[in-house]
């Protein structure tokens, strides 16, 4: 199972130094940030980390657009089957519908939720 753990945040750059500071010594590591950067990116200093992968989708509910582009980008991140996955969510409006969302199959199977981290 993989341990997945949602971030939300102000900025993009808070959410994004709130997962450089959660790294851990995993094998291999997938981020998907929600939202476009705001200027400061403090994951791209630790670009240089072949075992991390970061794919950015644009910014939208990921709940009530029908999860299209978070299905798409999530399966082809686990298809890298890695240790962690960050998602770094625009908005904790909808969180529990997130949760719920990877809480179906067939992630339900494959990820295992930790708690959120609020930056």
């Amino acid at each position: 199972m993989i341990a997945a753990t949602l971030v939300t945040g102000s900025t993009s750059s808070r959410r994004e130094a709130a997962i450089a500071e959660a790294l851990d010594n995993a094998s291999s590591v997938a981020v998907i940030l929600e939202g476009l950067p705001d200027g400061m990116q403090p994951l791209e200093d630790l670009h240089a980390r072949s075992d991390l992968h970061v794919a950015r989708i644009a910014p939208g509910c990921l709940c009530c657009t029908g999860n299209l582009t978070m299905r798409v980008t999530l399966n082809r991140m686990l298809r890298r089957k890695p240790e962690r996955l960050y998602i770094g969510l625009s908005t904790s409006e909808h969180l529990a519908q997130i949760r719920a969302f990877l809480q179906q199959p067939p992630y339900a199977s494959l990820i295992k939720l930790t708690p959120d981290i609020a930056a």
